[in-house]
Formats: structure tokens, C-alpha cells, sequence
């Protein structure tokens, strides 16, 4: 047996007193294994305090397959018993059998070397065979249970819920989220002891979720909970401090990889399960199903068209567009007043469906967002852009105005009166889009969060999108559709003229017609038309 130095041997000290005190260096010391990232950093602190103090409710909302389990159903269990080894802790997780696994994680935890060594006086009672419930030789003791489970004759000074929905199907069953919210009531909650902690972690399936009707109640007078939302790319005030899109654990799931998980999964199961904001299959205003998806690439091969076109109008030719292109705003007055300033880009084509091509959405300062507005007008080159007419833009018009300027961001404003209600304003776009002649992204940044206050609308936290994408219901009158594509080959060859006569009716249609065709038009050089113009021949 190879000697322990005098370091080494203080060291072991030093790292055993830091386990028994902080559970971070706890998990460290019984799992050398266990790849950290800063999210674990975080939820064990939350976890450690909870139940540490009395009385104390914690909501951790987190994507599946990001250690959260091991941290919390596992690791803090141990630890809460070798710390306090008289007390009792209840476990729950949406299966019996699930739960007795997590029972056998435990106690296995807890009988192994590592723990002796860190707790020497804590140890399992001689009777404490089952998985799913054992007690300490000191009086304590560990209940796994099943989450509709009977937990009779059984206490908690700290209950821990696990992910108390199963999948799916159960999240949309109303019959069995009532089981959950009932045996909570009913089950749970009655078997705490006096200044008990409840920790729930779990991942969000729906609005009407077990996390869902307790922040409900918590607006209704009842628990207030400490809530801790970590999406999987990271929205605005991310609790860690991540910038805007940044992956929660980059070690593991890369933002590659996530937005390989988005495309496979869905828009529904993404922004529930990875981003923690589940989104109705049915909103009360605005439908889930109604929004047709079209390919984001095969939109900018469009729209490069268009600029293409635009090119060859510039040399004398001409041909018609695809999109025609729009621009809406809605601002907040403050960056910290919890309003969003929102910039929307809409392409309408030959059908007149609108595609949504690009939203910008921030809590920020009116010198960022008109710089913002710049770079949208400069890349998309919008025909008109709306604003509402009131007191934000009084204030920021001349400002907005001069600034855009500099940037040689050239386009028409135009401002709208907002003589009725949110909802009124919303009914334009409300019946086109339950026609399914709006149309969204397969992928975009901004899709969830666009997807989760459309089908929220008109009871939801945030409406800035809705009053923006309004905006083009008010332009109804001044949005006019793309015009068919006509290919180049065919236009040449059919429209050219080859004859002075045939020039001079081609030249006499087209001024009929606007200016406008559609086809392009190579006029012969030789000829001169102004002059013609002069004499009155054309």
C-alpha cells in the first residue's frame, strides 16, 4: 500500500469538509465523473438553498438530457440526508417504476465509500431493503413514489418532483393533468411537515402543466415560487447571462446540434421542451394550424430575383417582381419599461399571401433600434413602411428621420392611427391568416417566440409582434401584390422588336400599361426617342 503524504492527506481533509458543506463539491467528491457545466452550477445553488431553508418553493424549468436528474433526484437527495439525517424527504416522478430507479440511485449513493467518508455516522436502518423506501438508522427517511401515488403514513421536510408528466399524450390530456394537480393537492401537499421545501423540476410540456397552474396560483394568492427558466438557446435576460441565441450546454448539445434537434422535432416540441414557452396546438385568436410553412432559402432566391430585376430596370429593361416588400414597426417607449420594440419584414407575392421574411425584437434604446431600422431598409428595400402615429414617435421622428438619412436608408413612412382596441387591429391579419395566406418560416431565430405570442394573443404576457404585424392590416390599402415572373429567354426572344414599326407599338403599349410589363424589353439603339416624344409621334 503506497504511503499518503501529509499534502495529500489535507487535501482529502479540505475536500471532505467542502463536500458536507456545498453540494457542488459534494457531487464533485461522489461522481469525479460528472461533466459540470455553468447551468449545474446554478441549479445546485438553487437546489442546495431550497433545502437548506424552511418554507422555501423552487421551479427549475430545463430541456431533457442536460444532467438535471442526477443533480436533483440523485446527488441532492444523498446530501440532504447525510446533512440531515432525522429528517424525511419524498421523491416523485411521473412512474413508480421510474421513481423506485431514482429510489436505488440513492441508496446506493448513500452505502458507498465516498459518502462513508464524508457522513461516517449516517447509516441505512437494517430493515431497509425496498428501493423506493428506506430509512436511516438516525430516524430519517427516503420515500420514492410515483407521481398519483399513495404516500400515506409518510412525511417530508423536502419534496422533490421530477418531471411529473410522462410525454405527449398526457400533457395534452386534460383527465390527466387534473390526476397530476389533484394528487399534488391532495397527496403531496398534505403530507409536508411544518416549514417543508418543495422542489419541482421538470421540463415544460404545456401551459396547463403541473409548473404552469402553480404560477397561476401563485398570481391567485397562492405559493410564491422562485422560478429558474433555462432554455436551451438562450432568449433576452437569460438568467445565466448568455448573449441572445447562445447554447445552454455548448459541451454536450452545440448550437449545431440544437438547431438539428428544432428541425426534427418541431416548432411545438422545441419551444415547449428546449425553450420552455409551450405554445398551444390552438390558440383563442390566432390558430397554431393556420400558418402555412414555406422554404426560407427558396424566399431569398426570390427576393434576390427581385433585385435582379430591379438591375436590369436600371439599364433600360424591365421585368416584373415577385415580392413586393413591407416594413412595420411597433416601439416602446424605454428599453426598461418591459415593452419590446419590434421590426417586421413582409413579402406579399403574386397570390397575395404574405410571407413573414424577417422580425427584429428588443428591449433596447431608440438609437439602436432606428439603426436596426437602417440595416432592414438597406437589406430589404421595402416599398413603405408603417408606424403608428402617437406620442413615441412625435418624440423620436426627427431623430429617426435624420438618422436614416445618414445611413441612406431610403424609404416611405407612413403613419397609422390606432383608433381601436388590439383585437380590432388584429382582424385583418386574423382572417387572412385563418385562410392560410400567411406564412412563416420552416426555421428562423425568431420563430418560436413569434409562434408563442401569436397563439397567445390576445390574453399573453407580450402583444409588441401582434401590434407590429396589426400595422400591415391598417397598410391594406397601400400593400399591393407581387407581380408573376416572366423567364429571360423567353421575353427576349418573343419581345424584342425587329422592325422601326414594331418598336414604336411596343413603346406605345408599354406607356399605356405604366411604364410596366412583363417581360423585359431591349429597344433597338438606333432609336431615338425623346426626339420621337417631341414631335409627338409616341
Amino acid at each position: 500500500m503506497s504511503k499518503v503524504s501529509q499534502q495529500q492527506a489535507a487535501q482529502e481533509l479540505l475536500a471532505r469538509k467542502m463536500a458536507r458543506a456545498d453540494l457542488e463539491e459534494f457531487v464533485r467528491y461522489t461522481m469525479p465523473q460528472y461533466e459540470a457545466g455553468p447551468h449545474h452550477s446554478m441549479v445546485i445553488e438553487a437546489v442546495a438553498r431550497a433545502a437548506s431553508k424552511d418554507d422555501q418553493r423552487l421551479i427549475i424549468t430545463i430541456p431533457p438530457r442536460h444532467g438535471k436528474s442526477e443533480i436533483v433526484s440523485v446527488r441532492l437527495p444523498a446530501w440532504y440526508i447525510g446533512k440531515w439525517p432525522t429528517r424525511q424527504i419524498i421523491c416523485a416522478t411521473y412512474q413508480d417504476d421510474f421513481a423506485a430507479d431514482f429510489g436505488r440511485m440513492v441508496r446506493g449513493c448513500v452505502q458507498s465509500d465516498e459518502f462513508k467518508r464524508l457522513f461516517p455516522t449516517v447509516k441505512l436502518a437494517a430493515d431497509s431493503k425496498a428501493a423506493d423506501r428506506w430509512s436511516t438508522g438516525l430516524g430519517g427517511a427516503y420515500k420514492a413514489a410515483g407521481v398519483g401515488g399513495s404516500l400515506t403514513g409518510r412525511g417530508a421536510h423536502l419534496a422533490v418532483i421530477d418531471d411529473p408528466l410522462k410525454g405527449r399524450a398526457e400533457a395534452d390530456s386534460k383527465l390527466e393533468r387534473d390526476r397530476v394537480w389533484n394528487w399534488y393537492r391532495s397527496v403531496l401537499y398534505t403530507r409536508l411537515m411544518p416549514g417543508a421545501s418543495i422542489i419541482l423540476l421538470q421540463t415544460r410540456w404545456h401551459d396547463d402543466d403541473l409548473a404552469g397552474r402553480l404560477l397561476l396560483e401563485q398570481d391567485n394568492g397562492g405559493d410564491k415560487w422562485e422560478l429558474i427558466d433555462l432554455a436551451a438557446l438562450a432568449y433576452p435576460d437569460d438568467p445565466l447571462g448568455r448573449e441572445e441565441g447562445e447554447a445552454l450546454w455548448p459541451a454536450w448539445y452545440p448550437k449545431e446540434t440544437l438547431e438539428q434537434i428544432r428541425r426534427t422535432v418541431g416548432p411545438r416540441e422545441w419551444s415547449a421542451l428546449y425553450q420552455q414557452k409551450p405554445m398551444e396546438e390552438e390558440g383563442a385568436y390566432f390558430k397554431h394550424g393556420w400558418f402555412p410553412r414555406y422554404d426560407p432559402m427558396d424566399a431569398i432566391q426570390k427576393f434576390k430575383a427581385e433585385r435582379a430585376m430591379d438591375s436590369l430596370s436600371d439599364r433600360g429593361q424591365r421585368r416584373s417582381t415577385h415580392f413586393a416588400v413591407y416594413g412595420a414597426s411597433d416601439f416602446a417607449v424605454t428599453a426598461d419599461a418591459g415593452d419590446y420594440t419590434v421590426h417586421l419584414i413582409i413579402g406579399v407575392d403574386p397570390e397575395d399571401q404574405i410571407y413573414i421574411l424577417d422580425v427584429w425584437r428588443e428591449r433596447t434604446d431608440p438609437d439602436v433600434w432606428i439603426d436596426v431600422m437602417a440595416d432592414l431598409i438597406n437589406k430589404w428595400k421595402p416599398l413603405q413602411w408603417g408606424l403608428a402615429k402617437g406620442q413615441i414617435q412625435r418624440s423620436v421622428g426627427p431623430f429617426m428621420k435624420k438618422r436614416l438619412a445618414e445611413r441612406k436608408a431610403y424609404c416611405r413612412v407612413e403613419e397609422y392611427s390606432e383608433t381601436h382596441d388590439k383585437t380590432i387591429r388584429a382582424r385583418s391579419i386574423q382572417a387572412r391568416a385563418s385562410m392560410g395566406k400567411v406564412l412563416l418560416p420552416e426555421s428562423a431565430p425568431w420563430l418560436d417566440a413569434f409562434l408563442y405570442e401569436l397563439t397567445r394573443f390576445p390574453a399573453g404576457k407580450n402583444d409588441d409582434q401582434i401590434d407590429a404585424l396589426s400595422m400591415f392590416g391598417m397598410m391594406m390599402d397601400d400593400i399591393q401584390p407581387g407581380k408573376s415572373l416572366t423567364p429571360l429567354e423567353e421575353s427576349v426572344l418573343e419581345m424584342e422588336p425587329t422592325t422601326f414599326g414594331e418598336s414604336i407599338k411596343l413603346h406605345r403599349r408599354i406607356k399605356r400599361n405604366g411604364g410596366s410589363r412583363e417581360s423585359i424589353v431591349v429597344a433597338p439603339n438606333s432609336i431615338n426617342w425623346d426626339k420621337l416624344a417631341q414631335e409627338g409621334k409616341l
